[in-house]
């Protein structure tokens, strides 16, 4: 269910939907839109669409329904109420995939709390069936709000103790990061948007077999290997992270901080795009628009246009490196396959001639406005 209240790329934002609940192992069998200039406080959307939307789960046996928007809690339970289905909204969503995807140790903290975060605010939902048996919501002192009010203790006590384990993982990679920095290591961090191909990148610069498949999320949990870039003599730090998508819950992103402090701490950012994606200056609006939320986006960068191997002919680059403007400045850009390994040779000549001009007194962000790329504008 997707409500457009005037936002651009609605279709696109839909179609994301879509991709998100088949990632989450789900199978859409409709789906239903409608204009609001904002949402109803009661059920996001107005009684009339309501029942629009409980006879069309009927006709295709829908067993849950999807929002492509956040709901309030009151707005959830009303909607399941209304509905007489489970209703799940984007964040849910995109927390169910988290919990599939995380593998490591912290990546499954980190998610598990945002998930506790989440729940902690929606559980009255879960006795409302006690308080009706009591004769009617509302009773002070029923079993419902008994047993909501254990779950609440037990939530806030799963989230303090899993906020200290974070600590303690949290001091471990600083530690390493210090160790990474009495070395004098370099240290490059990809970021972009969810499946524009960072893991595939990443394999094919440092020769690794980090898991990458074409799908969203398919990393969660960073993964730093040795670069040497045999021009410059030199071996720098190279990070893969999470990927970014458009309304991220916030939960999540403070969740992931310490897995994001990677991108935080480096000395350079290849921003990764989907070249083939024809909403990617969306999508790289969105990864800005993170990027400043955790305090990355005066890091230098590098924009990777990857799938270059995906780009129909009338939309191939004239040149494989230009320069192309986010945030109203100039960064230079490189066309590439990671797949077919095409474009890989200049990116890797250019890290080295960053590595090269980089000494203790530059900044790096001096080193890459030096670069000598020249732009030229790219026929979209």
């Amino acid at each position: 269910m997707g409500v457009d209240f005037g936002a651009p790329h609605f279709d696109a934002q839909l179609e994301e939907l879509g991709l998100l609940a088949q990632t989450a192992g789900l199978m859409p069998v409709a789906r239903l839109v409608c204009k609001r200039k904002a949402p109803d406080a009661a059920l996001f959307v107005g009684s009339g669409k309501a029942d629009e939307i409980r006879m069309l789960a009927k006709m295709h046996g829908a067993v849950e329904v999807l929002f492509d928007q956040a709901l309030s809690p009151a707005q959830q339970r009303n909607l399941e109420r209304n509905l007489e289905l489970p209703v799940y909204d984007r964040t849910f969503l995109i927390l169910e995939i988290f919990a599939q995807r995380a593998r490591s140790h912290e990546g499954k903290l980190q998610v598990e709390l945002a998930r506790l975060q989440y729940l902690s605010t929606r559980l009255v939902r879960r006795w409302s069936h006690l308080e009706r048996q009591t004769g009617g919501a509302g009773v002070r002192g029923g079993p419902g709000e008994k047993q909501i009010e254990l779950d609440r203790r037990m939530i806030d006590e799963s989230i303090k103790r899993i906020k200290e384990r974070l600590v303690k993982v949290k001091r471990q990679r600083s530690t390493q990061r210090r160790q990474r920095e009495r070395r004098d290591a370099f240290n490059i961090s990809l970021v972009g948007y969810t499946n524009a191909g960072k893991s595939t990148l990443f394999n094919a610069l440092v020769k690794a077999r980090a898991y990458a498949a074409d799908q969203l999320f398919a990393t969660l949990d960073t993964t730093t290997r040795q670069l040497y870039l045999s021009e410059a003599s030199r071996t720098v730090s190279l990070s893969d992270t999470v990927g970014f998508i458009r309304d991220l819950p916030h939960g999540l992103v403070d969740a992931f901080r310490a897995t994001l402090q990677e991108a935080i701490d480096a000395d350079l950012l290849l921003h990764v795009v989907d070249a083939a994606n024809p909403h990617f200056p969306e999508q790289i609006e969105q990864v800005q628009k993170v990027l400043h939320e955790i305090g990355a986006a005066d890091i230098p960068q590098l924009l990777v246009f990857n799938k270059l191997d995906a780009l129909d002919l009338s939309n191939c680059p004239v040149q494989l490196i230009d320069a192309f403007e986010v945030d109203g400045k100039q960064i230079p850009r490189f066309f590439v396959s990671a797949r077919g390994m095409q474009g890989l040779d200049a990116l890797r000549a250019e890290l080295a001639a960053i590595l090269m001009r980089v000494s203790p007194l530059d900044r790096p962000s001096e080193s890459i406005a030096h670069s000598g790329v020249q732009g030229s504008d790219w026929a979209q």
